[in-house]
């Protein structure tokens, strides 16, 4: 995990070095108390930045060196940076964006603020798999491809299919929640979290269920790769998973092509024969919107549940509350929203400046490069009260985890309903689950989840 002890404005503190080292919730803890001052109960639940010392957190900022606490709680350097430098210049140049309202406006406009990444990508990753994919994939690109390539996606999600699918999704959840009840202790993740998406998705795309088992594996290699720093492991982990997943999705593809199903509810079919003003995708795109679909679908969802969960373990009048509502389907669909909020499954974005153009009072060039970071927006103190305690109700509620504008996430109907049935029939059934050792963290700034979440079972 990169980082080091973390010195501010010219101070190190015994403290502060000691936080590198233990289990996440000291680390927590003494960082929390580094910053703010002694701490208490009330304190930690509400915590106010010192004005100097959050002023030499948000200079000595950096996305390309965090410290390890930054993964266990990124939040209080957000914090820091909304206050003192909401449009913060990384040294590498880039600029990052914490403020609710500045980010905004650059997910309004997607002429002056692109999605195209091969001018960012490109020296990133060199000529590679990985190059290829993340430069031809939907959410990477600016109309007409996004557009082609969203319109595909999008009628296949309509309310009425995703209605249609509640019922599989259903029996899903229950096979998995039976599963958990034989071994008391699981780890949420792996045996619960991970599975729904890849399960849902698999079935959008016509997967085999027997040739699912990669599929995780491959995604997690491939956006690990979207991290501000692209070690060579990482490198090459994504490059390899780019390759297998291609050629897998190249068999899967010819198949379809032979036997072709219900565009109505089949995605793939639906790419294949997907027309936009007489052009069709191109092998290659195709294969990559695939990939994307199988990556996207996965990452949010699996991080929703699992961050939830775990949330959910540490408050416990939440978790109560939660639970005497869990059939209730109009509750829990507010409750989901401000999962969404909370703890927000994707934190950072991208965008690339077209023109000149002022964020935030500050003007930047053509060809700036922007990091979004949604999960700074979402606890923006300016547009939800009370912004670092979790609220079941609250109402209204207009995060930003899902983006906003022509690059709002395509499948946020189905998340929602992925993220509803799996944690109310998982309240009813197992309402005093308990952590069962330490959860890990997976080690990611661009998206918050855990690795492992173990917890007891009880019916």
């Amino acid at each position: 995990m990169p980082g080091s002890a973390l010195t501010l404005a010219g101070v190190v503190a015994t403290d502060f070095q000691a936080s590198l080292v233990g289990d996440s919730n000291a680390r927590r803890a003494t960082t929390l108390s580094w910053l703010h001052g002694p701490a208490s109960p009330a304190f930690l639940m509400a915590p106010k930045l010192a004005s100097d010392r959050a002023r030499a957190l948000a200079d000595q900022f950096d996305l390309r060196r965090l410290p390890p606490e930054f993964y266990d709680d990124p939040y209080p350097y957000y914090q820091a940076l909304r206050e003192h430098d909401p449009v913060k210049r990384m040294p590498d140049g880039s600029w990052l964006l914490t403020r609710y309202d500045d980010i905004l406006p650059v997910y309004r406009d997607p002429k002056l603020f692109s999605s195209d990444k091969k001018k960012e990508f490109g020296p990133k990753f060199g000529p590679s798999p990985l190059l290829e994919h993340h430069t031809t994939s939907l959410i990477f690109n600016d109309p007409p491809l996004h557009t082609r390539v969203r319109r595909a996606i999008v009628g296949a999600l309509t309310q009425r299919h995703i209605a249609a699918m509640e019922p599989g999704l259903v029996a899903l959840v229950d096979r998995l929640l039976d599963a958990m009840a034989d071994k008391v202790e699981v780890d949420l993740i792996e045996d619960f979290a991970a599975a729904i998406p890849i399960g849902i998705i698999g079935n959008l795309l016509g997967i085999p269920q027997a040739e699912r088992a990669p599929l995780r594996g491959w995604s997690l290699a491939i956006l690990g790769a979207l991290e501000p720093v692209l070690t060579p492991e990482r490198g090459i982990r994504g490059n390899a998973s780019v390759t297998d997943m291609l050629a897998y999705l190249k068999t899967l593809v010819d198949e379809r092509r032979m036997h072709l199903r219900d565009p109505d509810t089949d995605v793939l079919t639906r790419l294949i024969l997907g027309e936009e003003d007489g052009e069709h995708l191109t092998e290659t795109q195709l294969l990559h919107q695939c990939i994307f679909l199988l990556n996207a679908g996965h990452e949010t969802t699996t991080n929703l549940i699992g961050n939830t969960l775990h949330a959910l373990s540490e408050r416990p009048d939440q978790k109560d509350e939660l639970t005497a509502q869990a059939r209730d389907a109009e509750r829990m669909k507010i409750a989901v929203e401000e999962f969404l909020r909370f703890e927000s499954p994707v934190q950072l974005g991208n965008r690339i400046t077209t023109r000149n153009v002022e964020v935030g009072g500050v003007a930047l060039p053509p060809d700036s490069r922007i990091t979004v970071c949604i999960g700074a927006a979402n606890r923006d103190p300016a547009q939800f009260p009370d912004p670092d305690r979790m609220r079941i109700a609250r109402e209204p509620n207009r995060h930003v985890a899902f983006g906003f504008g022509i690059h709002t996430c395509a499948g946020l109907s189905l998340a929602r309903l992925e993220a509803r049935v799996a944690m109310s029939r998982f309240l009813i059934r197992f309402p005093r689950y308990a952590l069962a050792g330490e959860p890990i963290r997976d080690g990611r700034a661009r998206f918050r989840g855990f690795r492992n979440l173990p917890v007891r079972v009880a019916a």
